[in-house]
Order: structure tokens, then C-alpha cells, then sequence
């Protein structure tokens, strides 16, 4: 079984292109690396995010060690402007998801950049 952070993601090269990792793309890398068979990897994606998605709904924080931490807040209504005719208009309250990486993750980058 290879290990998954022995080789490099092949987006992680170029940080300036336009690449995004998909659902389907870490699928795949659970099948490559991982020795998954295409189904389970697939499953294993999906129940992943569906405990993510469902613990942010239940209003609990996400804590990722070495990744960072995902978490809801409330934003309050406030004024805008509608981009097309600039009427101004209410922007409604509503509850927002925010990501804060980790202080590792932030290195990492730093490092990947220099």
C-alpha cells in the first residue's frame, strides 16, 4: 500500500493555474494510492463530505489537526447595491461556512511559494 503523502498531489506543482481538485479527483487517489477499488474510494468521498456537510448544519466546528478549521457565522444584514441596475437593496442575514488554516498549512504554503 503506498502511502498518500509520499507523492506529491500533481496540482501542488503549479499553485498559479487554474487546476481545482474535485471530488472525483480524490476518488481517484484513493484508488491509485491507496488501493481502493473505484466504488469504495467513490463512497469513502462522498460519506467524508456528507459528515462534514452534516456537522456544519448541526452548527458544530470542524477541526482538521494540520489542515485547519471550518466553522459557521452569522453574518448580519446589511446594505448593498443590485451589481446590474446599482438599486440599493437589503442584504438579507444569513449563516456563513469559514475556513482558518492551520498554522502548518500556512508554513507549507509559504514554504511551496518560495
Amino acid at each position: 500500500m503506498t502511502d498518500v503523502y509520499s507523492t506529491k498531489h500533481p496540482l501542488a506543482s503549479e499553485p498559479e493555474t487554474n487546476n481545482t481538485l474535485t471530488k472525483a479527483h480524490l476518488a481517484e487517489l484513493l484508488f491509485d494510492r491507496i488501493g481502493l477499488n473505484k466504488r469504495e474510494a467513490k463512497e469513502f468521498v462522498d460519506k467524508f463530505f456528507d459528515e462534514l456537510r452534516n456537522a456544519l448544519i448541526s452548527g458544530e466546528e470542524i477541526k482538521i489537526t494540520g489542515f485547519g478549521n471550518f466553522n459557521l457565522r452569522n453574518k448580519a444584514q446589511r446594505p448593498g447595491r443590485n451589481p446590474k441596475t446599482g438599486e440599493e437593496v437589503e442584504v438579507s442575514a444569513r449563516k456563513v461556512v469559514t475556513f482558518h488554516p492551520s498554522q502548518k498549512l500556512k508554513e507549507k504554503i509559504q514554504i511551496k511559494r518560495n
